[in-house]
């Protein structure tokens, strides 16, 4: 088993205790959720005081399955974390491969379900595995890939997950709308709280096959979804008007963020609408340069110059950035 262990952004708790001050005094830019988040709705009672249904679960799947532009099988899950989880237990442990650097739970645990995991750096070299895994956009450098590819890609691997966390300000970079005419080994993971800014409900999407979603569901057992994760989504994934007003606002705001880092002396390496990742001269030093003003980013272990930021959700957060940097 593999006890590495795994960074993240988010954890806030331990620049509090570094650096001091409460929740309420810092910016949490370390992530790469919207700092915009959909409208909360006010909850009916049968969400919170009653299981959730069969239909209920039925519409969501339905939902989702139209954002997404897909006519695969939709399986609702609690995040794409419990994606990832699940993932290492649909066959046997082989030999996967992971397209690197990216988000290091997949390889974490694939390792600690006892897979042989190689990190590669080129999209090639995924060919051969029992499990290769993409991440497209990717965290934290925001290689894309051309989907017409990936399909390719499936033919020479046991299984092909696609991890589109990161994609629906980018939707022409899913393979979501082209997952019905096969290959039947991709799995195509969806996070919910990322663009919604609502990671909190804990829930996310996997896009299938029928083989493998009826394995998914069977993990996942009957009640994967909470009441309120269910009926915030459903009007969330319909309301198409406020995806595209927040597809704009978000490459506004990244394209302020890019000026920022350019005047502060930083590269960008690359990112998504989400966030952005910069090179620096030294990466724990800048993170500590953002810290003492009540900032948190992110750095990376493997490299010493790389540091990524969120986005800024007000503009007393902008400022705050902009004098800081």
């Amino acid at each position: 088993m593999d006890n590495t262990p795994r960074d993240h952004g988010g954890n806030l708790d331990a620049a509090m205790h570094r650096f001091g001050g409460d929740r309420a005094q810092w910016i949490d830019l370390s992530t790469g959720i919207n700092p915009v988040p959909y409208p909360m709705p006010p909850l009916s009672r049968h969400a919170v005081v009653e299981l959730p249904t069969t239909s209920d679960m039925t519409a969501l799947r339905e939902a989702a399955a139209t954002c997404y532009g897909t006519r695969a099988h939709v399986t609702p899950l609690a995040g794409a974390q419990a994606a990832i989880q699940a993932v290492p237990h649909l066959s046997a442990p082989g030999r996967a491969r992971v397209l690197s650097p990216t988000y290091n739970e997949h390889a974490a645990a694939l390792r600690a379900r006892g897979w042989t995991v190689d990190e590669v750096r080129d999209l090639g070299a995924l060919a051969g595995a029992d499990c290769a895994v993409v991440v497209t956009p990717n965290n934290p450098d925001g290689a894309r890939h051309d989907p017409a590819r990936l399909a390719a890609l499936a033919a020479h691997v046991g299984l092909l997950v696609v991890d589109e966390s990161f994609a629906d300000p980018e939707p022409a970079l899913s393979l979501a709308p082209r997952l019905h005419a096969g290959p039947e080994n991709i799995l195509v993971l969806r996070s919910f709280g990322k663009f919604y800014g609502l990671a909190g409900l804990r829930l996310g999407f996997t896009l299938s096959s029928g083989e493998i979603a009826r394995t998914l569901a069977a993990m996942a057992g009957p009640w994967p979804i909470s009441g309120p994760a269910i009926e915030v989504a459903l009007r969330a994934l319909t309301d198409s008007a406020w995806r595209a007003e927040t597809t704009a606002r978000l490459a506004r705001d990244a394209a302020r963020l890019d000026a920022l880092g350019l005047r502060a002396g930083w590269s960008l390496v690359g990112g998504t609408p989400l966030f952005r990742t910069y090179v620096t001269p030294d990466a724990a030093a800048a993170q500590e340069r953002l810290a003492r003003h009540r900032i948190w980013s992110r750095i990376f272990p493997y490299s010493r110059h790389w540091l990524r930021l969120g986005l800024a959700g007000s503009e007393a957060e902008w400022t705050r950035l902009e004098s800081a940097l």
